[in-house]
């Protein structure tokens, strides 16, 4: 008999992202998933419930399954992104709960950034406002693949099916024009447990799925492999020892790909061939390794390569440049300017850099660009023209979500100024159909 480890092993994962306004309902909605699909510890349950009996609840407050910053509880809110793995026999999950607020609008990006799927609640009072809005955007340019409109809080429209369709026909126009590829409306409500885990007996105008359903079904592609190989350096391993007096290895995780003993390669920015010699895995020498595998190559010819350094295979290596046209969400406080020095850090290479325009900033309302707005403050998205040091191999990042991607840095005290996407900023309508058609593979 096939053991409970063996089936899950067995199963696929899917890393997905919650986000919405505040009180739309996030965390209470993944305390309900938890709970209801039997994902919560006995323990962790009868805290929950002794935290809600002390103020007053009848009923156990599941928001704070997630909630657990001191100050989140106290006001009532999600402050930072919590995040939470559970499991059915279909499907491995990684869930990020992510803030509401407009002020952590940054939060939400770090916790779609490697989402597969993001679902959106949206309050069936309110309809989509602008924070709607601004989650939606940020899902469209990290081109989640999947994102799940739930129209929660139906309890208090008495479940009308009138208000769902307005919400779901509004988000979805929205979205689309976005290039959001695929959109799945559910009504809900996270609170009674309607279209959660369970169909609801409330709505019996709604035909689909729940949203633990959809989580399960939703068709997900990790097959890195058919992506160009990119092999960011992060170590040089040079033991210089009595058993290894001559071994040199590059050690690093492959971003996307496959590589292969006897493949000519490139080593960029410096240009420089060779051909990998061997690779070296946990357990023994390969001749073969794929992403995300952790490994460590070792090439023909000694060059001199470093931490930050990319190996990829010459027939498919990437262009470098020292001008980046990227689009980029600020995340700090203090606004990014042009003429702003900073540090750009891609994959494991962090080089000097000059913000040499920002030609335009997105608005929210109608997708409008406003041409040269000088800077941008916290949680504007906006298009931006940086200048490097030195040269980088810098994909698209349409065309790989990890080798496409860069930060931008505070070279004074090393915060987070922006999240950048290299390339263009939303799918086009043409990718979009293309999407639908052959799957989202990064």
């Amino acid at each position: 008999m096939t053991t409970t480890t063996e089936q899950l092993s067995a199963t696929t994962l899917l890393r997905f992202a919650t986000a919405g306004s505040v009180d739309d309902g996030k965390s209470t909605l993944v305390g309900r998933l938890l709970h209801d699909s039997k994902s919560v510890l006995e323990d962790q349950l009868e805290a929950v419930e002794r935290v809600s009996q002390d103020r007053g609840q009848d009923a156990p407050d599941l928001a704070l399954l997630t909630d657990g910053l001191r100050a989140e509880r106290e006001q009532g809110i999600t402050i930072d992104v919590a995040y939470r793995y559970f499991a059915t026999t279909r499907r491995r999950f990684i869930l990020a709960d992510t803030p509401g607020h407009v002020q952590y609008t940054r939060n939400m990006v770090t916790g779609a950034s490697t989402a597969d799927l993001a679902v959106v609640l949206v309050d069936a009072r309110n309809g989509v406002i602008e924070q709607t809005r601004r989650h939606a955007a940020v899902a469209a340019l990290l081109r989640v693949p999947h994102v799940v409109l739930a129209v929660n809080k139906m309890d208090l429209v008495d479940y009308r099916e009138a208000v769902f369709a307005s919400i779901a026909e509004e988000f979805t126009a929205y979205a689309s024009e976005l290039g959001v590829p695929e959109i799945t409306a559910i009504p809900i409500s996270a609170l009674a447990g309607d279209n959660v885990v369970e169909p609801s007996a409330n709505m019996d105008w709604y035909g689909g799925p729940t949203v633990l359903e959809h989580l399960e079904t939703v068709p997900v592609s990790h097959d890195l492999t058919a992506c160009p190989a990119r092999f960011p350096v992060q170590y040089v391993i040079r033991p210089q020892s009595a058993e290894h007096p001559d071994y040199r290895g590059y050690a690093g995780q492959i971003a996307s790909g496959v590589l292969r003993v006897g493949e000519p390669v490139t080593v960029l920015p410096s240009g420089r061939t060779s051909v990998i010699e061997g690779i070296d895995a946990l357990g023994g020498s390969v001749d073969i390794a794929w992403s995300p595998q952790s490994v460590t190559l070792r090439l023909k010819d000694d060059i001199d390569i470093s931490r930050g350094d990319l190996i990829a295979p010459s027939a498919s290596a990437p262009a470098t440049t020292q001008d980046v046209i990227a689009t980029v969400c600020h995340v700090a406080d203090q606004p990014l300017a042009v003429g702003a020095r900073v540090l750009l850090k891609h994959t494991t290479r962090t080089v000097k850099a000059i913000v040499k325009e920002i030609p335009s900033r997105l608005t929210l309302d109608d997708l409008s660009q406003h041409p040269d707005p000088g800077q941008l403050v916290a949680n504007d998205i906006g298009r931006v023209v940086v200048r490097t040091a030195e040269p980088l191999a810098l994909d698209a990042y349409a065309d790989s979500r990890r080798t496409g991607s860069f930060l931008l840095i505070d070279p004074a005290d090393g915060t987070t100024l922006a999240a950048g996407m290299a390339g263009e900023a939303f799918a086009s309508k043409a990718e979009t159909v293309q999407a639908d058609e052959e799957g989202w593979d990064f």
